[in-house]
């Protein structure tokens, strides 16, 4: 009570100092905005009145208020609904983009889904691919094998009932010995040497395989292949005049006029390579394959050749 006598005492203090002064304008004063200064009155009650800043606008469609997922979003960190996760996407649409512009992709091709394939079927159905013209369609469900579930050669595909590289037609059925006997038999057991009963010991052509070996043989013989080559014979032919000089010596005794004696043991004094070309011995018409020196004294070459001769 006492606040509020103060109020209407500032109150009427305030309008009889204004009234005092001379009024400069001539606008009036509007109640509602001083209404905030005047006592309050135990018989009246004010209210606040709610302000909608918001304009009105008038809508043609329906509102949705639901929330809308972003379609490049790649986590979502709530429950959202079924209507929410398959609501159509909203917003312009480029007029520019061709219909395979602007199919669902995840890649510059087209749209690529995540597979795991092993190792050896990849490998086994490329290599099927490849070598027959078939092979497994990833997109089916390989439980659910048929005709259509084949890209590529369909129709080899259905006469090779889809076989791949890595299995046969024909089933391989193993080979039976022949009993060897008891082990306790000595004469008579055969054991794991035991051979199989549809083995041959002389295999003889047939008559096709035996028209075929006589035309590659009369062949041969036409080409002279068949020709065996008689051993030749060996002789020696000697270059020089005669084999032995006028003291009897033969043309293979070692020289003793050369200035060095060539029997001696001892390393010669000068012993060198030669800086040029002294001499070429000629004779071998094919390679070379090994030359040795005269032993004891080297003073002679002997050469053997591919050419079946051997030279002094």
């Amino acid at each position: 009570a006492t606040v509020v006598g103060c109020l209407v005492a500032y109150g009427s203090d305030s309008e009889s100092e204004n009234e005092s002064e001379p009024n400069t304008s001539s606008e009036k004063v509007d109640p509602d905005a001083v209404s905030h200064l005047q006592p309050l009155t135990s018989g009246r009650k004010t209210s606040l009145s709610v302000l909608n800043s918001a304009p009105e606008v008038a809508v043609k469609e329906d509102v949705e208020t639901g929330t809308h997922i972003d379609p490049s979003l790649k986590e979502v960190l709530y429950n959202p609904t079924y209507e929410t996760m398959f609501a159509p996407e909203f917003g312009p649409v480029n007029p520019f983009k061709t219909q395979q512009m602007a199919a669902p992709r995840n890649m510059l091709s087209g749209y690529a889904e995540p597979a795991h394939v092993n190792d050896f079927m990849f490998e086994q159905q490329r290599r099927t691919f490849s070598t027959f013209g078939y092979a497994l369609d990833p997109s089916v469900d390989s439980s659910q094998v048929s005709s259509s579930s084949y890209i590529g050669a369909v129709e080899e595909a259905e006469k090779k009932k889809g076989l791949t590289v890595f299995e046969s037609g024909l089933k391989k059925e193993k080979r039976k010995r022949v009993k060897g006997g008891d082990a306790s038999e000595i004469d008579s057991f055969l054991g794991p040497w035991a051979k199989y009963q549809d083995e041959k010991d002389v295999a003889k052509p047939s008559e096709e395989e035996q028209k075929e070996l006589d035309e590659i043989t009369a062949k041969r013989q036409k080409r002279g292949k068949n020709e065996e080559e008689a051993p030749a014979e060996e002789k020696t032919i000697l270059h020089v005049k005669d084999a032995y000089d006028y003291q009897g010596r033969s043309y293979l005794h070692v020289p003793q006029d050369v200035g060095i004696n060539l029997r001696s043991a001892e390393i010669p004094d000068k012993c060198y390579l030669p800086k040029k070309q002294l001499h070429v011995w000629t004779g071998h018409t094919k390679g070379v394959s090994a030359i040795r020196l005269f032993p004891g004294s080297g003073h002679l070459l002997l050469s053997c050749s591919m050419d079946c001769k051997i030279k002094v």
